[in-house]
């Protein structure tokens, strides 16, 4: 049996990767929430899944835990405030690592320790799940149809809390706070969160959504991944009324109430309890779209891949379990801390979301 560590199992994210991972042979899963009732919902997924109350400050039992694991998965989020101890630990102790991380900020930390990683024999693949994660790879198959990439622009919708807990509205709110570089015709450019309003035509049933710039760690790691001169991240909210509100909070309100912890829960906690009413009438769903242009055959060429998926708290578990299958069962070996796209081969990406039976339409044309 493969020993697997979810940490912050209890989560709604964190039972989604766990649900996943009990579906392979093989597997026994042990996940870890400081909440006693989240622990033994988790435990319902399965006979072969262990559930132990434990706090992530908890660090002599966690590190504990972590040395009797075969390959760890850290879900306790919201990233923004979170060292990489827990990859440090693993590569200590040689275990192999995956994070569901989504901030940049968490990503540079967990980069530093790439050649440590190496040396240790630990491969680390952090921001998987779906936004980063599945949307990696969705870059790379498109970047891979090309014979030169120039532009890539990922665009992302969620419907109401996409059927995750109140940390993905801590996570929105905290990336309200201050602008961040995005990478623009070949250089380093401010960007305001939340600015840029496009409109994109995503697959049924979300059709055209207005879409804006959001700090996603994809903007950081696909330009050191891909040679191109410019890489758009935006994100959008279904219903529309969500958008006026985020657009109004990063724009209208003073940025010393967003850096405010007290505020932020007071928002994370409201947006969360509104959501969750409207969640009946517009689901949780996820829509993503790669579009990757630059040259083919010599001629200008616009790759595009979109998913749509019903749950987006379950597609994340798709993304994050799909990897771990693979560093199980041994097809999936890179020494160091990688972000998905820099990892994961195309033809290993396809195969197993084909086996989760997620469709991933991709069209390739020429640009008039």
């Amino acid at each position: 049996m493969s020993r697997v560590l979810v940490i912050g199992g209890g989560g709604r994210i964190g039972q989604s990767v766990a649900s996943d991972l009990v579906k392979q042979p093989g597997v026994d899963v042990t996940v870890t929430s400081r909440d006693i009732q989240s622990t033994q919902e988790a435990t319902g997924l399965g006979s072969n899944i262990h559930a132990v109350q434990l706090d992530l400050d908890d660090w002599v039992t966690l590190e504990d835990a972590i040395a009797s694991h075969d390959l760890v998965i850290h879900c306790a989020g919201p990233f923004h405030d979170r060292d990489a101890r827990v990859l440090k630990t693993c590569i200590q102790h040689q275990v192999n690592y995956l994070d569901v991380s989504d901030h940049p900020s968490f990503t540079e930390k967990a980069l530093q320790y790439q050649g440590q990683a190496q040396a240790a024999g630990v491969t680390a693949i952090i921001n998987t799940g779906v936004f980063p994660g599945i949307s990696n790879s969705m870059v790379r198959q498109d970047v891979e149809a090309l014979d030169q990439a120039d532009t890539i622009h990922l665009s992302y919708v969620v419907a109401g809390t996409g059927g995750a807990g109140v940390t993905i509205m801590r996570t929105t709110f905290l990336g309200l706070i201050e602008s961040f570089p995005g990478w623009l015709q070949g250089k380093w450019q401010p960007i305001q969160p939340y600015s840029g309003r496009e409109t994109i035509t995503f697959p049924s049933p979300y059709g055209r959504v207005n879409v804006f710039w959001f700090d996603v760690p994809e903007r950081l790691t696909l330009p050191q991944t891909f040679p191109v001169q410019s890489v758009i991240t935006k994100f959008g909210s279904v219903p529309e009324i969500y958008n006026g509100i985020t657009w109004a909070l990063a724009h209208w309100m003073p940025k010393a109430w967003l850096q405010n912890r007290r505020m932020i829960e007071f928002l994370s906690w409201g947006g969360f309890v509104t959501t969750q009413f409207t969640d009946r009438f517009s689901g949780v769903g996820v829509a993503m779209r790669s579009a990757v242009t630059g040259i083919r055959l010599g001629k200008p060429t616009q790759a595009i891949s979109t998913l749509v998926l019903p749950d987006t708290a379950i597609a994340a578990g798709y993304g994050t379990g799909s990897i771990a299958q693979l560093i199980l069962t041994q097809a999936l070996e890179k020494p160091g801390v990688w972000p998905v796209e820099a990892a994961v081969p195309t033809s290993l990406f396809q195969q197993t979301m084909a086996q989760r039976q997620v469709q991933i339409e991709q069209v390739i044309s020429p640009i008039s």
